[in-house]
């Protein structure tokens, strides 16, 4: 698949099959996070990959509507290391390239906000110093699960203005 019709058919997955996702596809997964664009080339992430069904449990109770995280194969929490106002940019580059490879894969995703960090870093041991507000849920979407769509996207003449407001 090319990366247009990925971004043109991606979804956010939130239901999935209960099988696990290989090793070399995480880390391919992984891998196209690492490489994703950030202010000054600071990579200012680390990834905590999460397999363990009990921690995928607590960690969907760590955020309002995380509860996807726990029916997922894994979870990739994303770590900022610096408290920059770019770090979240940055964060969201990552997630975007991650969410892209795995759905190259056949491999769905979703992004959760993590709203209790101090739950969320004590479960995982993540330092104070880091900021964790974000997990990604990942697993082979389940036949059954039809994502949300809420009318589609708005036309691209709804969202682009041309040279001026």
């Amino acid at each position: 698949m090319d990366v247009l019709e990925a971004i043109r058919t991606k979804r956010a997955v939130r239901q999935f099959k209960p099988e696990p996702v290989a090793q070399a596809v995480i880390e391919q997964i992984l891998d196209a996070g690492r490489r994703s664009q950030s202010s000054k080339n600071t990579q200012p992430w680390q990834f905590v990959v999460v397999r363990d069904r009990e921690t995928l449990k607590a960690l969907s109770e760590a955020g309002n509507f995380a509860t996807h995280l726990a029916g997922a194969a894994f979870a990739v929490t994303l770590v900022g290391t610096q408290k920059t106002m770019w770090n979240a940019f940055d964060l969201g580059q990552a997630s975007a390239y991650l969410q892209l490879a795995a759905w190259d894969l056949g491999v769905g995703s979703c992004i959760a906000t993590i709203h209790d960090e101090a739950k969320g870093k004590a479960l995982l041991g993540i330092p104070n110093e880091m900021n964790f507000m974000l997990a990604l849920s990942f697993g082979y979407p389940a036949r059954d699960a039809v994502p949300a769509k809420l009318g589609g996207r708005k036309p691209l003449s709804d969202v682009v203005r041309w040279e001026k407001w």
